[in-house]
């Protein structure tokens, strides 16, 4: 049976820039799917108390987060510049990706990453939607179908289900034995535990 891996990301994530870009890569190296799942870290963060992303509630730890992306981009070859504000409004982003499935979804949420943390742009207006959907090959027209009710409803219970499997932040990837693993940095060790299901 193939191990699998679910991803669980939110484009207002920085972390999970460097994690999208790669994972497929590195997972296929060690034959695990992936599967990748849209979520809202709004609601996750206000949970904890959070009204705003920590990296802004703690300047220290944002300024931090700023020079270590910039080492961590520059030994995987990816651009990086932060986007302002940060962090960006992923509502309809995270609305479209949901609109899709399988090889769509990632190629969608690929183009929006490159186009926020690769190039510093804004994604939160249609026009950034659309350009990031003809980049991966696919009709603008989706912009306006994710604004239907159903859409939303599924983005609002992934949300919840992501909540319900424990994840706090993203990137998130959790096993098919519901082991949690959190931050691009646990991307390998969390694929490794796909497979063998221990360390």
């Amino acid at each position: 049976m193939t191990p699998t891996i679910t991803f669980w990301f939110d484009f207002a994530s920085s972390y999970s820039y460097p994690a999208a870009m790669r994972i497929d890569r590195v997972a296929a190296a060690k034959g695990v799917l992936v599967e990748w799942r849209p979520m809202l870290l709004g609601p996750i963060f206000a949970q904890q108390g959070w009204k705003d992303s920590p990296f802004n509630l703690y300047p220290v730890k944002g300024q931090y987060m700023v020079r270590d992306l910039e080492r961590t981009c520059g030994a995987l070859d990816l651009p990086f510049q932060l986007p302002r504000p940060f962090p960006q409004n992923s509502l309809m982003c995270a609305r479209i990706a949901t609109a899709l499935e399988g090889a769509p979804r990632q190629k969608f949420a690929q183009a929006v990453y490159q186009i926020e943390f690769g190039e510093g742009r804004s994604i939160d207006d249609p026009l950034a939607a659309a350009e990031a959907l003809r980049r991966a090959g696919l009709d603008a027209a989706l912009v306006e179908k994710a604004q239907q009710d159903s859409v939303k409803n599924a983005l609002r219970a992934a949300t919840e289900e992501a909540q319900a499997a424990g994840v706090f932040g993203a990137p998130a990837f959790v096993t098919a034995d519901s082991e949690l693993f959190w931050g691009n940095d646990r991307l390998e060790q969390a694929l490794d535990w796909a497979v063998a299901g221990h360390l």
